[in-house]
Protein backbone atom coordinates (compact mmCIF):
# COMPACT_ATOMS: atom_id res chain seq x y z
CA UNK A 1 0.00 0.00 0.00
CA UNK A 2 1.18 3.50 -0.81
CA UNK A 3 2.23 5.42 2.29
CA UNK A 4 1.84 9.18 2.13
CA UNK A 5 5.28 9.63 3.66
CA UNK A 6 6.75 7.89 0.61
CA UNK A 7 5.34 10.54 -1.70
CA UNK A 8 8.40 12.59 -0.86
CA UNK A 9 11.87 11.27 -1.57
CA UNK A 10 14.11 11.23 1.47
CA UNK A 11 16.50 13.63 -0.24
CA UNK A 12 13.84 15.89 -1.69
CA UNK A 13 11.83 18.82 -0.39
CA UNK A 14 9.81 18.96 -3.59
CA UNK A 15 6.06 19.03 -3.97
CA UNK A 16 4.58 15.80 -5.36
CA UNK A 17 2.72 15.55 -8.64
CA UNK A 18 -0.47 13.82 -9.72
CA UNK A 19 -0.60 14.00 -13.51
CA UNK A 20 -1.84 12.19 -16.57
CA UNK A 21 -4.74 12.25 -19.02
CA UNK A 22 -8.27 13.05 -17.93
CA UNK A 23 -9.51 9.63 -19.04
CA UNK A 24 -7.84 6.40 -20.04
CA UNK A 25 -8.19 6.41 -23.83
CA UNK A 26 -6.07 3.35 -24.59
CA UNK A 27 -2.97 1.46 -23.51
CA UNK A 28 -0.46 2.95 -25.95
CA UNK A 29 -1.19 6.58 -25.17
CA UNK A 30 -1.40 5.97 -21.41
CA UNK A 31 2.03 4.32 -21.41
CA UNK A 32 3.45 7.07 -23.63
CA UNK A 33 2.20 9.83 -21.32
CA UNK A 34 3.42 8.01 -18.22
CA UNK A 35 6.86 7.37 -19.70
CA UNK A 36 7.29 11.05 -20.58
CA UNK A 37 6.22 12.26 -17.15
CA UNK A 38 8.33 9.65 -15.32
CA UNK A 39 11.38 10.78 -17.31
CA UNK A 40 10.74 14.39 -16.27
CA UNK A 41 9.91 13.75 -12.63
CA UNK A 42 12.84 11.37 -12.13
CA UNK A 43 15.19 14.01 -13.51
CA UNK A 44 13.67 16.72 -11.31
CA UNK A 45 13.31 14.49 -8.22
CA UNK A 46 9.57 15.04 -7.99
CA UNK A 47 7.49 12.23 -6.41
CA UNK A 48 4.92 11.20 -9.00
CA UNK A 49 1.47 9.53 -9.11
CA UNK A 50 0.00 8.70 -12.53
CA UNK A 51 -3.60 9.90 -12.91
CA UNK A 52 -6.24 8.54 -15.25
CA UNK A 53 -9.99 8.11 -14.90
CA UNK A 54 -11.14 4.62 -15.81
CA UNK A 55 -14.62 6.02 -16.39
CA UNK A 56 -16.09 9.52 -16.54
CA UNK A 57 -19.45 9.53 -14.78
CA UNK A 58 -20.05 13.29 -14.62
CA UNK A 59 -20.67 14.54 -18.17
CA UNK A 60 -22.88 17.40 -19.30
CA UNK A 61 -24.09 15.62 -22.44
CA UNK A 62 -25.19 12.02 -22.68
CA UNK A 63 -23.18 11.65 -25.88
CA UNK A 64 -19.87 12.65 -24.25
CA UNK A 65 -17.04 10.12 -23.96
CA UNK A 66 -17.20 8.15 -20.72
CA UNK A 67 -14.60 5.43 -21.16
CA UNK A 68 -13.29 2.37 -22.98
CA UNK A 69 -14.73 -0.12 -20.48
CA UNK A 70 -14.10 -0.34 -16.75
CA UNK A 71 -12.00 -3.50 -16.58
CA UNK A 72 -10.02 -2.63 -19.68
CA UNK A 73 -9.15 0.84 -18.36
CA UNK A 74 -8.34 -0.41 -14.86
CA UNK A 75 -5.98 -3.03 -16.28
CA UNK A 76 -4.21 -0.28 -18.23
CA UNK A 77 -3.79 1.70 -15.01
CA UNK A 78 -2.38 -1.40 -13.35
CA UNK A 79 0.04 -1.92 -16.25
CA UNK A 80 1.22 1.70 -16.06
CA UNK A 81 1.94 1.28 -12.35
CA UNK A 82 3.83 -1.96 -12.79
CA UNK A 83 5.73 -0.88 -15.91
CA UNK A 84 7.15 2.27 -14.34
CA UNK A 85 6.98 1.26 -10.66
CA UNK A 86 4.83 4.27 -9.79
CA UNK A 87 1.59 4.69 -7.82
CA UNK A 88 -1.62 5.38 -9.72
CA UNK A 89 -4.85 7.22 -8.95
CA UNK A 90 -8.34 7.03 -10.41
CA UNK A 91 -11.82 8.36 -9.56
CA UNK A 92 -14.66 6.33 -8.11
CA UNK A 93 -18.27 7.42 -8.23
CA UNK A 94 -20.33 4.91 -6.25
CA UNK A 95 -19.66 2.85 -3.14
CA UNK A 96 -19.66 -0.40 -5.10
CA UNK A 97 -16.74 0.78 -7.23
CA UNK A 98 -14.31 1.23 -4.34
CA UNK A 99 -13.20 -2.37 -3.89
CA UNK A 100 -13.14 -2.95 -7.65
CA UNK A 101 -10.86 0.01 -8.39
CA UNK A 102 -8.71 -0.62 -5.30
CA UNK A 103 -7.61 -3.93 -6.80
CA UNK A 104 -5.81 -2.03 -9.58
CA UNK A 105 -4.68 1.37 -8.22
CA UNK A 106 -2.97 2.87 -5.17
CA UNK A 107 -5.09 5.99 -4.62
CA UNK A 108 -8.86 6.34 -4.85
CA UNK A 109 -10.09 9.79 -5.79
CA UNK A 110 -13.46 11.18 -4.72
CA UNK A 111 -14.80 13.67 -7.30
CA UNK A 112 -15.64 17.16 -6.07
CA UNK A 113 -19.36 16.79 -6.66
CA UNK A 114 -19.35 13.69 -4.44
CA UNK A 115 -17.15 14.87 -1.57
CA UNK A 116 -20.06 14.86 0.92
CA UNK A 117 -21.25 11.33 0.06
CA UNK A 118 -20.70 9.52 3.33
CA UNK A 119 -21.15 5.97 2.01
CA UNK A 120 -18.68 6.64 -0.81
CA UNK A 121 -16.06 8.09 1.52
CA UNK A 122 -16.38 5.18 3.96
CA UNK A 123 -16.24 2.61 1.15
CA UNK A 124 -13.03 4.19 -0.12
CA UNK A 125 -11.60 4.31 3.40
CA UNK A 126 -12.40 0.65 3.98
CA UNK A 127 -10.15 -0.42 1.10
CA UNK A 128 -7.13 0.80 3.04
CA UNK A 129 -5.93 2.76 0.01
CA UNK A 130 -4.95 6.42 0.11
CA UNK A 131 -8.09 8.51 -0.45
CA UNK A 132 -7.81 11.81 -2.34
CA UNK A 133 -10.92 13.93 -1.82
CA UNK A 134 -11.50 16.84 -4.15
CA UNK A 135 -13.09 19.85 -2.45
CA UNK A 136 -16.54 20.60 -3.77
CA UNK A 137 -16.80 23.81 -5.77
CA UNK A 138 -19.77 24.61 -3.55
CA UNK A 139 -17.94 24.18 -0.21
CA UNK A 140 -15.64 26.28 1.91
CA UNK A 141 -12.20 24.91 2.70
CA UNK A 142 -13.20 24.62 6.35
CA UNK A 143 -16.08 22.31 5.50
CA UNK A 144 -13.66 19.69 4.20
CA UNK A 145 -12.66 18.75 7.73
CA UNK A 146 -15.81 16.64 7.88
CA UNK A 147 -14.74 14.58 4.86
CA UNK A 148 -11.38 13.99 6.54
CA UNK A 149 -13.10 12.98 9.77
CA UNK A 150 -15.36 10.47 8.00
CA UNK A 151 -12.39 8.69 6.43
CA UNK A 152 -10.25 8.70 9.59
CA UNK A 153 -13.17 7.52 11.73
CA UNK A 154 -13.55 4.61 9.30
CA UNK A 155 -10.01 3.58 10.24
CA UNK A 156 -7.96 5.07 7.41
CA UNK A 157 -5.62 8.00 8.11
CA UNK A 158 -4.22 8.14 4.55
CA UNK A 159 -6.10 11.18 3.28
CA UNK A 160 -5.27 13.88 0.74
CA UNK A 161 -7.41 16.95 0.05
CA UNK A 162 -7.39 18.64 -3.36
CA UNK A 163 -8.67 22.14 -4.09
CA UNK A 164 -10.19 22.73 -7.50
CA UNK A 165 -11.64 26.21 -7.20
CA UNK A 166 -14.98 27.64 -6.12
CA UNK A 167 -18.12 28.25 -8.13
CA UNK A 168 -18.30 31.84 -9.33
CA UNK A 169 -21.63 32.56 -10.96
CA UNK A 170 -22.91 29.93 -13.35
CA UNK A 171 -20.01 29.49 -15.76
CA UNK A 172 -16.73 30.12 -13.99
CA UNK A 173 -14.53 29.14 -11.06
CA UNK A 174 -12.13 31.09 -8.89
CA UNK A 175 -9.36 29.92 -6.56
CA UNK A 176 -9.22 31.19 -2.98
CA UNK A 177 -5.66 30.39 -1.89
CA UNK A 178 -6.54 30.94 1.76
CA UNK A 179 -8.12 27.51 1.58
CA UNK A 180 -4.84 25.64 1.12
CA UNK A 181 -3.32 26.42 4.54
CA UNK A 182 -6.74 26.08 6.13
CA UNK A 183 -7.08 22.51 4.84
CA UNK A 184 -3.46 21.75 5.78
CA UNK A 185 -4.44 22.56 9.36
CA UNK A 186 -6.45 19.32 9.34
CA UNK A 187 -3.13 17.43 9.29
CA UNK A 188 -3.35 16.08 5.73
CA UNK A 189 -1.44 16.88 2.51
CA UNK A 190 -3.16 19.45 0.33
CA UNK A 191 -2.99 19.49 -3.45
CA UNK A 192 -3.94 22.19 -5.95
CA UNK A 193 -5.74 21.01 -9.06
CA UNK A 194 -4.26 23.38 -11.62
CA UNK A 195 -6.43 22.29 -14.53
CA UNK A 196 -9.97 21.68 -13.26
CA UNK A 197 -9.83 24.96 -11.36
CA UNK A 198 -9.69 26.63 -14.78
CA UNK A 199 -12.79 24.95 -16.15
CA UNK A 200 -15.71 26.98 -17.46
CA UNK A 201 -18.66 24.70 -16.73
CA UNK A 202 -22.27 24.86 -17.91
CA UNK A 203 -21.54 26.11 -21.41
CA UNK A 204 -24.50 26.26 -23.81
CA UNK A 205 -22.76 23.71 -26.04
CA UNK A 206 -22.89 21.14 -23.26
CA UNK A 207 -19.10 20.82 -23.38
CA UNK A 208 -17.09 22.35 -20.53
CA UNK A 209 -14.67 25.09 -21.54
CA UNK A 210 -11.43 26.17 -19.91
CA UNK A 211 -8.51 28.57 -19.71
CA UNK A 212 -5.38 26.41 -20.01
CA UNK A 213 -3.22 29.47 -20.62
CA UNK A 214 -3.56 30.19 -16.89
CA UNK A 215 -2.34 26.79 -15.65
CA UNK A 216 1.10 28.24 -15.01
CA UNK A 217 -0.42 31.08 -12.97
CA UNK A 218 -2.48 28.72 -10.80
CA UNK A 219 0.48 26.38 -10.27
CA UNK A 220 2.95 29.13 -9.38
CA UNK A 221 0.59 30.66 -6.85
CA UNK A 222 -0.15 27.28 -5.27
CA UNK A 223 3.53 26.47 -4.77
CA UNK A 224 4.16 29.96 -3.41
CA UNK A 225 1.37 29.43 -0.86
CA UNK A 226 2.92 26.11 0.17
CA UNK A 227 0.82 23.41 -1.50
CA UNK A 228 2.10 19.90 -0.78
CA UNK A 229 1.29 18.69 -4.26
CA UNK A 230 -0.09 19.60 -7.66
CA UNK A 231 -2.70 17.89 -9.82
CA UNK A 232 -2.30 18.50 -13.56
CA UNK A 233 -4.16 16.80 -16.36
CA UNK A 234 -1.91 16.64 -19.40
CA UNK A 235 -2.05 15.18 -22.90
CA UNK A 236 0.20 15.29 -25.98
CA UNK A 237 -2.71 16.62 -28.06
CA UNK A 238 -5.30 18.31 -25.81
CA UNK A 239 -7.41 19.49 -28.75
CA UNK A 240 -8.10 15.87 -29.67
CA UNK A 241 -8.28 14.40 -26.16
CA UNK A 242 -11.50 12.48 -25.58
CA UNK A 243 -12.27 14.23 -22.29
CA UNK A 244 -11.62 17.69 -20.80
CA UNK A 245 -9.22 18.77 -23.53
CA UNK A 246 -10.27 22.40 -23.08
CA UNK A 247 -8.44 22.77 -19.77
CA UNK A 248 -5.53 20.31 -20.08
CA UNK A 249 -1.85 21.19 -20.28
CA UNK A 250 0.00 20.22 -23.42
CA UNK A 251 2.47 17.53 -22.35
CA UNK A 252 5.27 19.31 -24.20
CA UNK A 253 4.97 22.23 -21.73
CA UNK A 254 5.13 20.19 -18.52
CA UNK A 255 8.89 20.05 -17.93
CA UNK A 256 9.43 23.79 -18.32
CA UNK A 257 6.57 24.48 -15.91
CA UNK A 258 7.92 22.07 -13.30
CA UNK A 259 11.40 23.59 -13.49
CA UNK A 260 9.93 27.02 -12.75
CA UNK A 261 7.87 25.63 -9.88
CA UNK A 262 10.91 24.02 -8.29
CA UNK A 263 12.62 27.41 -8.24
CA UNK A 264 9.63 28.88 -6.42
CA UNK A 265 9.63 25.99 -3.97
CA UNK A 266 13.32 26.44 -3.27
CA UNK A 267 12.77 30.13 -2.61
CA UNK A 268 10.15 29.58 0.08
CA UNK A 269 11.56 26.66 2.08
Amino acid sequence: MLNLDKLKHQDSNNFFLMAGPCAIEGEEIALRIAEKIVTITDKLNIPYIFKGSYRKANRSKGSSFTGIGDEKALKILEKVGKTFDIPTVTDIHESGEAAMAAAYVDVLQIPAFLCRQTDLLIAAANTGKVVNVKKGQFLSAGSMKFAVEKIIEAGNANVILTDRGNTFGYQDLIVDYRGLPEMQSFGVPVVMDCTHSLQQPNQSSGVTGGKPELITTIAKAAIAVGADGLFIETHPDPANAKSDGANMLNLALLEDLLVKLIRIREAII
